[in-house]
């Protein structure tokens, strides 16, 4: 299938009421775009990256009462698996579409990472454009600007991710509902391969290439 790009009904998904019901909905109206954008974006990020990048479009299979908040399609170098690594994710919430690399909890490389970055820290706040934002908790969608942080803050946050079990290290671009749907699939695609270019360095780094 090709990605035809989002619409107010893939965004309302999240505004349905019940686990089974947001469920389906999930899986009938919004699970094909991620997959299809999972088809289109491998092997983009396999050349970024260097790195063969292997598509897992999130199941949500653990959930019992709680119906997801948000949903995603996410990339890694393991076909199995993509908690454990640094990866990148293309995913929505009821208000916005995201764009990111991402280290998360379960990576147990996480302080190496962290210490890479903290090396790197002067290239990756010159780098990473203003506009882009950061986050440390994948399950929130709170984020701050780049361009709102000292390089002392950016390193707050490589230091954190080296001594706090539960630290997160997010960075790339959050695109409003509105104007997600208005891109439509070329502008979508163009907004989102802009991003994981500009990411890709940080993969590179957290993986020791860099």
């Amino acid at each position: 299938m090709e990605f035809t790009g989002f619409t107010n009904e893939d965004f309302d998904v999240f505004l349905i009421d019940g686990l089974e019901a947001r469920m389906n909905a999930l899986k009938n109206t919004i699970r094909p775009k991620l997959e299809s954008l999972g088809d289109y974006f491998a092997p983009t990020l396999s050349a970024l990256s260097g790195d063969e990048m292997f598509i897992h479009v999130a199941k949500h299979a653990r959930r019992t009462i709680n119906p997801p908040k948000d949903t995603w399609v996410a990339f890694s170098n393991n076909s199995r698996g993509y908690k454990m690594l640094p990866h990148f994710q293309i995913g929505l919430w009821n208000t916005h579409l995201f764009i990111w690399f991402a280290v998360i909890y379960e990576a147990p490389q996480k302080e190496e990472m962290g210490q890479r970055f903290t090396k790197k820290a002067a290239k990756i706040f010159k780098e990473i454009p203003k506009d882009f934002v950061w986050s440390n908790d994948h399950t929130k969608p709170d984020t701050v600007q780049h361009g709102q942080l000292t390089k002392t803050d950016l390193l707050s946050y490589f230091e954190r991710l080296q001594s706090v079990k539960k630290a997160e290290l997010l960075c790339g671009y959050t695109i409003d509902r509105n104007e997600a749907i208005q891109l439509g699939a070329e502008g979508l695609i163009k907004q989102i391969n802009e991003v994981f270019t500009a990411v890709t360095l940080l993969y590179k780094i957290a993986v020791n290439m860099k």
